[in-house]
């Protein structure tokens, strides 16, 4: 990219990144936005948890600066950052909720990143970035490389290298990495895992632009059927065959293998585990990191799976509209075959529309008519007075059916396979049978639940008069 003057001025009165820099409670945005999505890795959040964080982060700042540093309420800052001339974060409604939620923009993850950079680091490494230029130029001259012989004197220089290490290693010298090499390597690491997140963002902010653009052609589409899924259809596979599309698709091939996964959690345990790693005090999201990159990516199959889910429904509803046009026509010529049928006409029996054109001139339209007003009758309320028990409108529960889906994801992340009743104990019943049948449901949705009809479980829990119950059912497994 030229970074001559037009580029910069235009990104300087466009660039949402840009404003974020320039606005006066930047600080506040940054840091709030890096400790609530970004050091979490939360691509999604409700707007009354997003609006309770930013509360407490409002109120810690008054202790400090006053009580007049940021006046307004927590709803209005998130709105305005939602802005469309700020754009900083995204609102939008999820499909089957009316709440809204927020998520990062990749301007604003950029930005966030670009600050973290800007500490001073206590330990700067370059020998394991070289090694990865020399690697990756490696990688490409062999892969593009088209001389059979070449090709295959490379590999027998490698084999030839790698029978010497072996010797060497029989010999007694076993070459190890000194701490100051395993900190390149993991700092290194650490920032790769840390932008591999950041690019899922991108990649999710693309295919949403993608879909945007969809739904826009087919509510104002006037034409054939057939030229607008040939268009559409044709863009889709121009993304999905681009660069980064081909790329996207073979980095989730590559980690939604499961060996590839129980690979990368043994590495990550054993790395994590080493002295010269532990003295950096590492952030320990980095021995789970796969699993953020699992849950990135779903966000951005799901973007593509409502690209698809549109044009579905686009489909059914074109196809219902035609096939009812044509029942009414057959049932008109029907009831005319039966009118005719007893004295068929000799004659002409049948007219259709001419084709000439008719004309309406405006002097044939009738005058404008007042409508008539409704008289409304409106009366006075009148206070009253009566006492009835209201402990029945306090007194709903309330299953949070996500909540507890994500307590089963979390414990299938650390091991691949657990009952109903390891997960219960873990996490005890709050409500009760209630919560108990929430959790079957959530069983029996899952094509991968497991129903053991041989064993029986015992789950007891807690009523609100402090006494124990408990129920007696089938073992539930669920799977990874």
């Amino acid at each position: 990219m030229n970074l001559d003057y037009a580029t910069l001025d235009a990104l300087r009165r466009n660039h949402p990144g840009w404003r974020l820099l320039l606005a006066d409670s930047a600080p506040l945005i940054a840091s709030f936005l890096q400790r609530v999505f970004v050091a979490p890795n939360v691509r999604v959040m409700a707007q009354a948890d997003l609006v309770e964080k930013l509360e407490d982060e409002l109120y810690a700042l008054r202790q400090t600066l006053g009580a007049e540093a940021f006046p307004r309420a927590a709803a209005n800052y998130l709105d305005d950052w939602a802005a469309d001339n700020k754009g900083w974060l995204r609102k939008f409604y999820p499909p089957g909720s009316d709440e809204p939620h927020f998520d990062l923009t990749p301007a604003t993850e950029k930005v966030l990143t670009w600050l973290a950079s800007l500490t001073q680091r206590a330990f700067v490494g370059t020998e394991s970035r070289l090694m990865t230029v020399f690697e990756l130029l490696g990688q490409m001259v062999e892969g593009s490389e088209t001389d059979p012989q070449a090709r295959i004197r490379d590999l027998q220089k490698r084999r030839q290298e790698i029978d010497d290490e072996i010797a060497r290693i029989v010999a007694g010298d076993l070459p190890l990495l000194d701490d100051t090499a395993l900190k390149d390597r993991f700092q290194q690491l650490a920032t790769t895992a840390r932008e591999l997140l950041s690019d899922f963002r991108e990649v999710e902010h693309n295919f949403r632009v993608l879909d945007r653009r969809v739904r826009e052609r087919i509510a104002l589409w006037e034409g054939a059927k057939g030229a607008l899924l040939d268009e559409i259809l044709g863009e889709r596979d121009a993304i999905a065959d681009s660069d980064q599309g081909r790329s996207f698709r073979a980095f989730w091939d590559f980690l939604m293998s499961q060996a590839k996964q129980e690979e990368l959690s043994a590495l990550l345990d054993r790395v994590m585990q080493l002295p010269a790693v532990t003295t950096l005090q590492p952030d320990s999201r980095i021995r789970r990191v796969h699993y953020d990159w699992l849950t990135a990516g779903e966000h951005t199959q799901r973007t593509v799976a409502l690209l698809s889910q549109q044009l579905r429904r686009f489909l059914d509803d074109q196809a219902w509209l035609e096939n009812r046009r044509i029942m009414e026509i057959l049932h008109g010529v029907e009831s005319h075959a039966l009118n005719v049928r007893e004295s068929p006409p000799t004659g002409d029996f049948m007219a259709i529309d001419d084709t000439a054109v008719s004309v309406a001139l405006p002097l044939e339209r009738p005058l404008f008519s007042p409508p008539l007003k409704t008289a409304i009758a409106t009366g006075t309320l009148e206070a009253g007075e009566e006492e009835f028990d209201a402990d029945v409108l306090f007194s709903q529960v309330v299953i949070d059916k996500a909540q507890l889906a994500g307590r089963i994801r979390q414990a299938l992340q650390l091991q691949p396979q657990i009952t109903l009743r390891e997960v219960v104990e873990a996490h005890p019943l709050e409500h009760g049978l209630a919560e108990l049948v929430t959790y079957l449901t959530l069983a029996g949705d899952d094509r991968k639940a497991v129903f053991d009809e041989t064993t029986l479980d015992r789950i007891p829990w807690q009523d609100r008069q402090g006494g124990w119950k408990a129920a007696e059912l089938p073992r539930v497994i669920f799977v990874r």
